[in-house]
């Protein structure tokens, strides 16, 4: 399904809602289409360097810090 037909979609259902049924949706959709941050993909760059850094890993895992051990710090 593309993302054109899905808006389509909500849109119908939104059209034919009661009014009390639009005033408990309003929060959500205000909520949902006004997010603090944005999340964009990993550039090219990014991946190459995430893969470099699992081979790494992969080849000598006791060189890395356990999460727990940073997180806890």
């Amino acid at each position: 399904m593309t993302t054109a037909v899905l808006r389509k979609e909500l849109q119908s259902y939104i059209a034919v809602l009661p009014e009390r049924k639009l005033a408990a949706l309003k929060p959500l959709l205000s909520e949902l289409a006004e997010s603090v941050y944005t999340i964009e993909p990993a550039s090219p760059d990014e991946c190459a360097r995430v893969e470099e850094r699992m081979k790494e890993y992969r080849e000598n895992p006791d060189s890395f810090i356990p999460w727990s051990e940073v997180r806890d710090t």
